[in-house]
Protein backbone atom coordinates (compact mmCIF):
# COMPACT_ATOMS: atom_id res chain seq x y z
CA UNK A 1 0.00 0.00 0.00
CA UNK A 2 1.39 3.37 -1.04
CA UNK A 3 1.85 5.73 1.92
CA UNK A 4 3.28 9.20 2.27
CA UNK A 5 6.85 9.01 3.54
CA UNK A 6 7.23 11.40 6.47
CA UNK A 7 10.84 10.32 7.00
CA UNK A 8 10.41 9.30 10.62
CA UNK A 9 13.48 8.47 12.68
CA UNK A 10 13.89 5.00 14.13
CA UNK A 11 12.75 6.25 17.54
CA UNK A 12 9.69 7.92 16.02
CA UNK A 13 8.81 4.70 14.19
CA UNK A 14 9.06 2.89 17.51
CA UNK A 15 6.59 5.34 19.08
CA UNK A 16 4.16 4.78 16.21
CA UNK A 17 4.47 0.99 16.40
CA UNK A 18 4.16 0.91 20.18
CA UNK A 19 1.11 3.18 20.32
CA UNK A 20 -0.62 1.33 17.48
CA UNK A 21 0.09 -2.04 19.11
CA UNK A 22 -1.42 -0.86 22.40
CA UNK A 23 -4.44 0.50 20.50
CA UNK A 24 -4.92 -2.79 18.67
CA UNK A 25 -4.20 -5.25 21.45
CA UNK A 26 -5.33 -3.43 24.60
CA UNK A 27 -7.78 -0.68 23.67
CA UNK A 28 -9.92 -1.95 20.79
CA UNK A 29 -11.00 -5.17 22.58
CA UNK A 30 -12.46 -3.17 25.50
CA UNK A 31 -13.50 0.14 23.92
CA UNK A 32 -17.18 -0.82 23.51
CA UNK A 33 -17.40 -1.94 27.14
CA UNK A 34 -15.68 1.23 28.37
CA UNK A 35 -18.06 3.32 26.28
CA UNK A 36 -21.04 1.48 27.75
CA UNK A 37 -19.98 1.61 31.40
CA UNK A 38 -18.01 4.85 31.41
CA UNK A 39 -15.40 3.17 33.60
CA UNK A 40 -12.06 4.93 33.89
CA UNK A 41 -9.43 2.98 31.90
CA UNK A 42 -6.90 2.44 34.70
CA UNK A 43 -5.72 -0.87 33.28
CA UNK A 44 -4.80 0.78 29.98
CA UNK A 45 -3.22 3.75 31.76
CA UNK A 46 -0.95 1.30 33.60
CA UNK A 47 -0.09 -0.31 30.26
CA UNK A 48 0.81 3.10 28.85
CA UNK A 49 2.87 3.85 31.96
CA UNK A 50 4.85 0.63 31.52
CA UNK A 51 5.45 1.54 27.86
CA UNK A 52 6.99 4.91 28.89
CA UNK A 53 4.64 6.78 26.54
CA UNK A 54 3.59 9.19 29.31
CA UNK A 55 7.08 10.62 29.15
CA UNK A 56 7.14 11.19 25.41
CA UNK A 57 7.23 15.01 25.77
CA UNK A 58 9.29 15.21 28.98
CA UNK A 59 13.09 15.72 28.92
CA UNK A 60 15.28 12.75 29.74
CA UNK A 61 16.62 14.47 32.87
CA UNK A 62 13.14 14.10 34.39
CA UNK A 63 12.68 10.51 33.29
CA UNK A 64 11.04 11.18 29.95
CA UNK A 65 11.81 10.20 26.38
CA UNK A 66 12.82 13.74 25.40
CA UNK A 67 10.48 14.08 22.45
CA UNK A 68 8.59 17.15 21.35
CA UNK A 69 5.24 18.14 19.93
CA UNK A 70 5.78 15.90 16.90
CA UNK A 71 6.45 12.75 18.92
CA UNK A 72 3.44 13.51 21.11
CA UNK A 73 1.28 13.83 17.99
CA UNK A 74 2.53 10.48 16.71
CA UNK A 75 1.61 8.82 20.01
CA UNK A 76 -1.89 10.25 20.34
CA UNK A 77 -2.73 9.74 16.66
CA UNK A 78 -2.08 6.03 16.92
CA UNK A 79 -3.73 5.62 20.31
CA UNK A 80 -6.81 7.42 18.96
CA UNK A 81 -7.04 4.75 16.28
CA UNK A 82 -8.28 2.60 19.14
CA UNK A 83 -10.43 4.98 21.21
CA UNK A 84 -10.63 8.75 21.59
CA UNK A 85 -11.91 8.49 25.17
CA UNK A 86 -8.87 6.55 26.32
CA UNK A 87 -6.57 8.82 24.31
CA UNK A 88 -8.13 11.94 25.82
CA UNK A 89 -7.27 10.59 29.27
CA UNK A 90 -3.67 10.05 28.16
CA UNK A 91 -3.40 13.43 26.43
CA UNK A 92 -4.94 15.29 29.38
CA UNK A 93 -1.95 14.36 31.52
CA UNK A 94 0.30 16.07 28.98
CA UNK A 95 -1.99 19.11 29.02
CA UNK A 96 -1.66 19.30 32.79
CA UNK A 97 2.08 18.72 32.64
CA UNK A 98 2.93 21.23 29.92
CA UNK A 99 2.60 24.29 32.22
CA UNK A 100 5.05 22.77 34.69
CA UNK A 101 7.47 21.94 31.90
CA UNK A 102 7.17 25.42 30.35
CA UNK A 103 6.95 27.63 33.43
CA UNK A 104 7.90 25.58 36.47
CA UNK A 105 10.88 26.27 38.70
CA UNK A 106 13.66 23.71 38.85
CA UNK A 107 12.20 22.48 42.14
CA UNK A 108 8.69 22.17 40.71
CA UNK A 109 9.95 20.29 37.66
CA UNK A 110 11.97 17.91 39.81
CA UNK A 111 8.99 17.34 42.09
CA UNK A 112 6.29 16.67 39.50
CA UNK A 113 7.67 15.81 36.06
CA UNK A 114 9.23 12.42 36.96
CA UNK A 115 5.89 11.20 38.32
CA UNK A 116 4.05 12.44 35.23
CA UNK A 117 6.66 10.91 32.91
CA UNK A 118 6.40 7.52 34.61
CA UNK A 119 2.61 7.57 34.66
CA UNK A 120 2.63 7.14 38.45
CA UNK A 121 0.49 10.27 38.73
CA UNK A 122 -1.86 11.74 36.15
CA UNK A 123 -2.04 15.49 35.61
CA UNK A 124 -4.97 17.71 34.61
CA UNK A 125 -5.53 21.30 33.47
CA UNK A 126 -8.12 23.53 35.14
CA UNK A 127 -9.11 26.61 33.15
CA UNK A 128 -12.77 26.29 32.14
CA UNK A 129 -15.60 27.47 34.38
CA UNK A 130 -19.36 27.74 33.93
CA UNK A 131 -18.96 31.37 32.88
CA UNK A 132 -15.42 31.20 31.50
CA UNK A 133 -14.61 28.87 28.64
CA UNK A 134 -13.81 30.60 25.39
CA UNK A 135 -13.72 33.83 27.43
CA UNK A 136 -10.81 32.86 29.67
CA UNK A 137 -10.75 36.39 31.10
CA UNK A 138 -14.10 35.67 32.77
CA UNK A 139 -12.53 33.39 35.39
CA UNK A 140 -14.24 33.65 38.79
CA UNK A 141 -12.01 31.33 40.82
CA UNK A 142 -9.82 33.40 43.13
CA UNK A 143 -6.51 32.93 44.92
CA UNK A 144 -5.72 35.19 47.88
CA UNK A 145 -2.44 35.43 49.78
CA UNK A 146 -2.64 34.53 53.45
CA UNK A 147 0.69 34.47 55.25
CA UNK A 148 2.87 31.83 53.63
CA UNK A 149 -0.09 30.32 51.75
CA UNK A 150 -2.49 30.88 48.88
CA UNK A 151 -6.18 30.26 49.51
CA UNK A 152 -8.30 29.25 46.49
CA UNK A 153 -12.08 29.55 46.18
CA UNK A 154 -14.27 28.75 43.20
CA UNK A 155 -15.05 25.96 40.77
CA UNK A 156 -13.72 24.59 37.50
CA UNK A 157 -16.07 22.81 35.14
CA UNK A 158 -15.75 19.90 32.67
CA UNK A 159 -12.19 19.07 33.70
CA UNK A 160 -10.78 16.00 31.98
CA UNK A 161 -9.53 13.39 34.49
CA UNK A 162 -11.10 15.37 37.31
CA UNK A 163 -11.09 13.22 40.42
CA UNK A 164 -8.71 10.70 38.90
CA UNK A 165 -5.65 12.88 38.34
CA UNK A 166 -3.32 13.72 41.23
CA UNK A 167 -1.73 16.94 39.91
CA UNK A 168 -3.79 19.92 38.73
CA UNK A 169 -2.65 23.12 37.04
CA UNK A 170 -5.26 25.71 38.04
CA UNK A 171 -5.77 29.23 36.69
CA UNK A 172 -7.21 31.62 39.30
CA UNK A 173 -7.63 35.37 39.61
CA UNK A 174 -5.21 37.08 41.98
CA UNK A 175 -6.19 40.63 40.94
CA UNK A 176 -9.58 40.94 39.25
CA UNK A 177 -9.05 44.63 38.49
CA UNK A 178 -6.31 43.75 35.99
CA UNK A 179 -8.53 41.53 33.83
CA UNK A 180 -6.56 38.80 32.02
CA UNK A 181 -3.34 40.12 33.57
CA UNK A 182 -4.76 39.40 36.99
CA UNK A 183 -4.78 35.62 36.47
CA UNK A 184 -2.12 33.39 38.02
CA UNK A 185 -1.41 29.66 37.74
CA UNK A 186 -1.07 27.26 40.66
CA UNK A 187 -0.30 23.59 41.23
CA UNK A 188 -2.95 21.88 43.35
CA UNK A 189 -2.76 18.25 44.44
CA UNK A 190 -5.52 15.76 45.04
CA UNK A 191 -5.92 15.56 48.79
CA UNK A 192 -5.16 19.22 49.49
CA UNK A 193 -7.55 20.51 52.21
CA UNK A 194 -10.54 22.31 50.72
CA UNK A 195 -10.17 20.64 47.30
CA UNK A 196 -12.99 18.31 46.23
CA UNK A 197 -14.78 17.04 43.13
CA UNK A 198 -18.28 17.17 41.73
CA UNK A 199 -20.22 14.33 40.12
CA UNK A 200 -18.87 12.47 37.13
CA UNK A 201 -20.52 13.88 34.01
CA UNK A 202 -22.61 11.60 31.78
CA UNK A 203 -21.35 12.46 28.29
CA UNK A 204 -22.37 11.80 24.69
CA UNK A 205 -18.90 10.61 23.73
CA UNK A 206 -15.40 9.95 25.12
CA UNK A 207 -17.19 8.14 27.91
CA UNK A 208 -14.04 6.35 29.11
CA UNK A 209 -12.64 9.76 30.00
CA UNK A 210 -13.63 11.13 33.40
CA UNK A 211 -15.07 14.66 33.39
CA UNK A 212 -15.80 16.35 36.72
CA UNK A 213 -16.16 19.71 38.40
CA UNK A 214 -13.30 20.84 40.65
CA UNK A 215 -14.41 22.59 43.83
CA UNK A 216 -12.19 24.87 45.92
CA UNK A 217 -13.50 25.89 49.33
CA UNK A 218 -10.77 27.74 51.22
CA UNK A 219 -8.26 25.41 49.60
CA UNK A 220 -4.94 26.26 51.19
CA UNK A 221 -1.66 25.56 49.36
CA UNK A 222 1.88 26.68 50.05
CA UNK A 223 3.32 29.68 48.23
CA UNK A 224 5.81 27.53 46.37
CA UNK A 225 2.89 26.07 44.42
CA UNK A 226 2.48 29.26 42.38
CA UNK A 227 3.42 28.41 38.81
CA UNK A 228 5.21 31.04 36.74
CA UNK A 229 4.86 34.72 37.51
CA UNK A 230 2.06 36.37 39.42
CA UNK A 231 -0.32 37.74 36.79
CA UNK A 232 1.12 35.42 34.16
CA UNK A 233 -1.64 32.83 34.26
CA UNK A 234 -3.41 33.90 31.08
CA UNK A 235 -0.19 33.82 29.05
CA UNK A 236 0.66 30.45 30.59
CA UNK A 237 -2.76 29.06 29.61
CA UNK A 238 -2.51 30.33 26.03
CA UNK A 239 1.03 29.00 25.60
CA UNK A 240 -0.08 25.64 26.96
CA UNK A 241 -3.05 25.43 24.60
CA UNK A 242 -0.93 26.51 21.62
CA UNK A 243 1.44 23.64 22.33
CA UNK A 244 -1.36 21.12 22.92
CA UNK A 245 -3.70 21.89 20.02
CA UNK A 246 -1.78 20.03 17.30
CA UNK A 247 -2.22 16.96 19.49
CA UNK A 248 -5.99 17.37 19.29
CA UNK A 249 -5.64 17.54 15.53
CA UNK A 250 -3.59 14.33 15.65
CA UNK A 251 -6.34 12.62 17.66
CA UNK A 252 -8.75 13.65 14.90
CA UNK A 253 -6.47 12.10 12.29
CA UNK A 254 -6.21 8.80 14.17
CA UNK A 255 -9.96 8.64 14.72
CA UNK A 256 -10.73 9.44 11.08
CA UNK A 257 -8.27 6.81 9.87
CA UNK A 258 -10.00 4.19 11.99
CA UNK A 259 -13.41 5.26 10.65
CA UNK A 260 -12.18 5.13 7.05
CA UNK A 261 -10.73 1.65 7.55
CA UNK A 262 -14.06 0.43 8.92
CA UNK A 263 -15.93 2.00 6.01
CA UNK A 264 -13.65 0.47 3.37
CA UNK A 265 -13.84 -2.99 4.95
CA UNK A 266 -17.61 -2.81 5.08
CA UNK A 267 -17.92 -1.46 1.53
CA UNK A 268 -15.85 -4.38 0.21
CA UNK A 269 -18.03 -6.94 2.01
CA UNK A 270 -21.51 -5.43 1.63
CA UNK A 271 -23.18 -6.71 -1.54
CA UNK A 272 -26.07 -4.87 -3.18
CA UNK A 273 -27.44 -5.39 -6.69
CA UNK A 274 -25.07 -8.32 -7.03
CA UNK A 275 -21.80 -6.52 -6.30
CA UNK A 276 -19.85 -5.00 -3.40
CA UNK A 277 -20.94 -1.42 -2.79
CA UNK A 278 -17.34 -0.24 -3.11
CA UNK A 279 -17.74 -0.82 -6.84
CA UNK A 280 -20.34 1.97 -7.01
CA UNK A 281 -18.97 5.36 -7.95
CA UNK A 282 -21.03 7.18 -5.32
CA UNK A 283 -19.36 5.17 -2.55
CA UNK A 284 -15.92 5.36 -4.17
CA UNK A 285 -16.13 9.15 -4.29
CA UNK A 286 -17.05 9.35 -0.62
CA UNK A 287 -14.14 7.11 0.32
CA UNK A 288 -11.76 9.01 -1.97
CA UNK A 289 -12.66 12.33 -0.33
CA UNK A 290 -12.29 10.81 3.14
CA UNK A 291 -8.85 9.37 2.39
CA UNK A 292 -7.61 12.58 0.78
CA UNK A 293 -8.83 14.79 3.63
CA UNK A 294 -7.23 12.51 6.22
CA UNK A 295 -3.85 12.67 4.48
CA UNK A 296 -4.10 16.44 4.11
CA UNK A 297 -4.90 16.79 7.81
CA UNK A 298 -2.05 14.48 8.79
CA UNK A 299 0.40 16.48 6.69
CA UNK A 300 -0.76 19.74 8.31
CA UNK A 301 -0.46 18.36 11.85
CA UNK A 302 2.99 16.94 11.22
CA UNK A 303 4.25 20.10 9.55
CA UNK A 304 3.00 22.36 12.35
CA UNK A 305 4.34 20.05 15.07
CA UNK A 306 7.75 19.99 13.43
CA UNK A 307 7.67 23.78 13.07
CA UNK A 308 6.95 24.12 16.80
CA UNK A 309 9.79 21.75 17.65
CA UNK A 310 12.17 23.72 15.43
CA UNK A 311 11.98 26.59 17.91
CA UNK A 312 9.30 28.79 16.33
CA UNK A 313 8.29 31.54 18.75
CA UNK A 314 4.85 32.63 17.58
CA UNK A 315 2.84 29.66 16.35
CA UNK A 316 -0.67 30.44 17.64
CA UNK A 317 -2.11 30.71 14.12
CA UNK A 318 -0.49 27.49 12.93
CA UNK A 319 -1.52 25.67 16.09
CA UNK A 320 -5.11 26.79 15.61
CA UNK A 321 -5.05 25.53 12.01
CA UNK A 322 -3.65 22.18 13.14
CA UNK A 323 -6.58 21.81 15.53
CA UNK A 324 -9.33 23.28 13.33
CA UNK A 325 -8.92 21.44 10.03
CA UNK A 326 -8.28 17.89 11.31
CA UNK A 327 -11.12 17.95 13.85
CA UNK A 328 -13.65 19.31 11.37
CA UNK A 329 -12.39 16.62 9.01
CA UNK A 330 -12.82 13.92 11.67
CA UNK A 331 -16.43 14.95 12.23
CA UNK A 332 -17.12 14.72 8.49
CA UNK A 333 -15.28 11.43 7.97
CA UNK A 334 -16.97 9.67 10.90
CA UNK A 335 -20.37 10.92 9.75
CA UNK A 336 -19.69 9.65 6.23
CA UNK A 337 -18.53 6.31 7.65
CA UNK A 338 -21.86 5.91 9.42
CA UNK A 339 -23.58 6.78 6.14
CA UNK A 340 -21.63 4.14 4.20
CA UNK A 341 -22.51 1.47 6.74
CA UNK A 342 -26.14 2.58 6.58
CA UNK A 343 -28.39 0.98 9.19
CA UNK A 344 -25.49 -1.07 10.53
CA UNK A 345 -23.51 2.11 11.08
CA UNK A 346 -26.20 3.39 13.42
CA UNK A 347 -26.03 0.29 15.59
CA UNK A 348 -23.67 -0.21 18.53
CA UNK A 349 -22.63 -3.57 17.09
CA UNK A 350 -20.34 -1.57 14.79
CA UNK A 351 -17.79 0.96 16.10
CA UNK A 352 -18.49 3.86 13.74
CA UNK A 353 -21.44 5.25 15.71
CA UNK A 354 -19.13 5.59 18.73
CA UNK A 355 -16.49 7.21 16.52
CA UNK A 356 -19.04 9.76 15.33
CA UNK A 357 -20.06 10.57 18.92
CA UNK A 358 -16.43 10.86 19.98
CA UNK A 359 -15.54 13.11 17.05
CA UNK A 360 -17.85 15.91 18.18
CA UNK A 361 -15.87 16.80 21.29
CA UNK A 362 -12.74 17.41 19.21
CA UNK A 363 -14.46 20.46 17.73
CA UNK A 364 -15.25 21.75 21.22
CA UNK A 365 -12.56 21.13 23.82
CA UNK A 366 -9.25 23.01 24.10
CA UNK A 367 -10.88 25.94 22.32
CA UNK A 368 -13.93 25.56 20.09
CA UNK A 369 -13.29 25.57 16.37
CA UNK A 370 -15.03 28.94 16.15
CA UNK A 371 -12.37 30.28 18.53
CA UNK A 372 -9.67 28.71 16.33
CA UNK A 373 -11.07 30.65 13.38
CA UNK A 374 -10.93 33.80 15.50
CA UNK A 375 -7.27 33.16 16.32
CA UNK A 376 -6.42 32.56 12.66
CA UNK A 377 -8.40 35.57 11.45
CA UNK A 378 -6.89 37.92 14.03
CA UNK A 379 -3.41 36.75 13.12
CA UNK A 380 -4.07 37.37 9.44
CA UNK A 381 -5.36 40.85 10.27
CA UNK A 382 -2.04 41.63 12.00
CA UNK A 383 0.10 40.05 9.28
CA UNK A 384 -1.43 41.90 6.36
CA UNK A 385 -1.10 45.63 6.72
CA UNK A 386 -3.03 47.97 4.46
CA UNK A 387 -0.79 50.34 2.47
Amino acid sequence: MARVNYFLTEEQEMIVDLARRIATEKIIPVRAALDETGDFPWVIMKELAQSDLFGVFIPEEYGGIGGGCFETCLAVENLAYGCVGVTTTFAASALGGYPILLFGTDEQKACYLPDIASGRRLAAFGLTESSAGSDAAGIQTTAVEDGDSWVLNGTKQWITSGGEADIYTIIAMTDRHKGPRGATAFIVEKGDPGFSFGKKENKMGIRASSTRELVFQDCRISKNRMLGKRGGGFILAMRTLDLARPGIGAIGVGLAQAALDEAVRYAKERVQFGQPIISFQAVQHMLADMATEIEAARALVYAVARTIDSGARDFSKLSAMAKLFPTDMAMKVTTDSVQILGGYGYMKDYPVEKMMRDAKILQIYEGTNQIQRNVIGQALNKEYSVN
